[in-house]
């Protein structure tokens, strides 16, 4: 790493840090606790929309698809780059408190350990942030459809980037490359779902024509 990398985190880490802060980003970067809350509103959004929400969603699936499954794992073994907190030891570990359901822990107080690291960890799944890919790859998406809440998304998906430096899971040179996976990514997913929105009605006439 280098040394900027290196003041960057320990000061994002351990510096620039408030107990507000200490629950706010282990809850930003735990998905698993919002979804429930995310399952219900893509049912809602599903059931309860039109044309251009059911376009919203097939190109988000795409999109996380893309970015999650395809892009972020495969780089992850490609750059094969060591978390911080299995590389150095002294690294503040923030989660949700163990609470089942997940959902719960976000009402309470947060999970905080210090890394002891005996034998320095040289590979691992650092870069790409997942977490970051995916939600700017959201952000990408919804703000093509709607600028209002495309914002609000970004501004989101800038606090979970933040978040994984904060948790101790990334360095902060993950991030840079990450947003712009996840803005390919979300682009990609628009450009997929649209064509097929397009393609399928006119498969579906010319079906019918041929029967």
């Amino acid at each position: 790493m280098s040394a900027f990398d290196l003041d960057l985190f320990w000061k994002i880490n351990k510096e620039w840090t408030t107990p507000f802060l200490d629950w706010l980003m282990p809850a930003l970067s735990a998905i698993e606790a919002w979804m429930p809350i995310l399952a219900v509103l893509v049912i809602v959004i599903a059931w309860r929309g039109g044309r251009r929400e059911r376009i919203l969603l097939t190109c988000l699936v795409i999109a996380i698809s893309l970015g999650d499954a395809v892009v972020g794992r495969t780089l992850k073994k490609t750059f094969d780059r060591v978390r911080p907190r299995d590389h150095m030891s002294g690294v503040f570990m923030r989660d949700l408190a163990k609470i089942k359901p997940r959902t719960l822990a976000l009402f309470h107080a947060p999970e905080i350990k210090v890394s002891k690291v005996k034998k320095p960890s040289t590979t691992g799944n650092s870069m790409p942030s997942n977490h970051t890919v995916n939600l700017f790859a959201v952000a990408t998406v919804v703000f093509s459809l709607y600028r209002g809440w495309g914002l609000a998304v970004f501004v989101l998906a800038v606090g979970v980037a933040w978040s994984r430096v904060y948790v101790g899971a990334h360095w902060p040179s993950d991030i840079p490359p990450s947003i712009g996976l996840g803005v390919f990514c979300g682009w990609l997913g628009i450009a997929i779902g649209t064509w097929l929105w397009r393609r399928i009605p006119a498969l579906a006439r010319t079906a019918q024509a041929g029967g």
